[in-house]
């Protein structure tokens, strides 16, 4: 397809019916002070040659990549095979945009309907949409979606979500409602949701409950619990999972919550400066209409054979308008049809050895950090593989950068987000973390 830039007739037509007389009056919003004045101070461009070596000793000055890492808080160092990139090197896969002509995107639109499979699957719901930008977007149109779905306004949020759900979240519903239209409930000391706090908030105009699963501690939340304080009230539960690998030894969200959103980066891509990530969406039948983004179904051609298309693709640029249920305009396809790749090639049981694998080492550090007694477990909750240690000498900053000086990532940070875990590091172990590796980390941690 050819791109045809529009003639100087058509741009003074277009002009003329929004009533201004050029392009440069659409700017007159932006103030005179905070415009561009001159161009940009950039330095002179460089050949091929120079900036490859530019670039080659930049690349040198950064020995993260040859870290041990232990960091996670919805991004995680999981294996992907090299066999993944070598598939989605595939031209019809690297070059394909949106299969808006199912008869020339056969191949695109059947594994989107795969990788929508596969969501179902990890989280027991019905329906999953080809998913969302990441576990942030997910997470806040999952609350617009119950808002729509129970015409109620208010939705209750955890403290122990992800903290950038929860902005993510306030930001979506800022450009709509009152600040009041959101809340956060705090954590019990467990680590798990307050529920005597949620029952004290809750109530007939709550639309939804949120919380993390595992929450963004590291904390297996007791969701029927929630649910059943969620459902009394007519409210419906939302869940957002940051690491996939937990649902092969949890119990699927699906079986409480109504609507299911996750992180699915752990099982399609390394980490890299914090993303691409692609965001999971799940829901039950009943709230199919209300969900966001695209959907793919399967159906049968005029000659009775199997084919897909985009169905209920109720966004923005089809044909609902300003009453789109998302104004989402695209996913990240690549990293879908990544993850479905990665979580085909491991099958059910290679899945679930993983999650095993993951769960036991984790269980294995932390208990051996505490046998130093430079850390103390502050939290009494059951986690999968990640969890948060409170140093017993110093804030968490001061002993992240001591174990970096010596080669690891030992984790993330707490202070960054709540002053009150100023000395509280979360920790993430994979399958990539061998128990030499476990155990080289608790000595580097001894001898600090």
């Amino acid at each position: 397809m050819r791109y045809l830039p529009h003639t100087e007739a058509e741009l003074t037509s277009m002009l003329r019916a929004i009533g201004v007389e050029d392009v440069d009056s659409l700017f007159d919003a932006i103030p005179q002070n905070a415009r561009l004045e001159g161009p940009l101070k950039l330095e002179a461009s460089l050949d091929e040659a120079s900036l490859m070596e530019h670039l080659s000793s930049l690349a040198e000055k950064n020995n993260a990549a040859s870290m041990m890492s232990f960091l996670g808080g919805g991004m995680y160092d999981h294996h992907i095979p090299p066999a993944v990139d070598q598939l989605l090197l595939r031209s019809e896969f690297y070059t394909a945009y949106t299969p808006y002509q199912p008869e020339v995107a056969q191949g695109t639109l059947q594994a989107i309907y795969e990788f929508q499979t596969i969501v179902c699957e990890l989280f027991g719901n019905e329906v999953a949409n080809a998913s969302m930008y990441d576990g942030a977007s997910a997470t806040a149109e999952a609350v617009m979606m119950a808002r729509r779905v129970t015409r109620r306004g208010h939705c209750i949020l955890s403290s122990g979500l992800h903290p950038d759900y929860i902005a993510t979240t306030q930001t979506y519903v800022a450009g709509i409602a009152n600040a009041d239209e959101l809340s956060t409930v705090p954590i019990a000391d467990s680590g798990q949701t307050d529920l005597e706090a949620l029952r004290a908030q809750i109530h007939d105009g709550t639309a939804a409950v949120v919380v993390g699963y595992p929450n963004f501690l590291g904390c297996v939340e007791d969701l029927e619990a929630i649910a059943t304080i969620a459902k009394s009230h007519g409210a419906l539960l939302i869940t957002a999972t940051q690491n996939p690998y937990a649902m092969s030894v949890l119990t699927p969200p699906g079986n409480y919550a109504d609507i299911t959103v996750g992180e699915g980066q752990a099982l399609a891509t390394t980490p890299q400066l914090g993303g691409p990530g692609v965001g999971l969406f799940a829901c039950r039948n009943a709230h199919l209409r209300q969900m966001p983004g695209r959907l793919v179904g399967e159906t049968l051609d005029q000659d009775g054979e199997r084919g897909y298309v985009l169905t209920l693709s109720t966004r923005e640029q089809h044909i609902r308008r300003e009453r789109a249920t998302s104004n989402i305009c695209t996913n990240h396809g690549l990293i879908a049809l990544s993850l479905a790749i990665r979580t085909s090639m491991l099958g059910k049981q290679g899945f679930q050895e993983v999650g095993r694998i993951c769960l036991s080492r984790a269980h294995y550090l932390r208990q051996k950090l505490l046998e130093t007694g430079l850390f103390e477990q502050p939290y009494s909750a059951p986690t999968f593989n990640e969890f948060v240690l409170r140093s017993t000498r110093g804030s968490a900053a001061d002993f992240i950068d001591a174990a970096a000086r010596r080669g690891v990532l030992a984790g993330i940070d707490l202070g960054r987000y709540r002053p009150e875990w100023n000395a509280d590091v979360l920790m993430a172990v994979s399958e990539k973390r061998s128990r030499a590796q476990l155990d080289r980390f608790v000595d580097v941690v001894v001898n600090m």
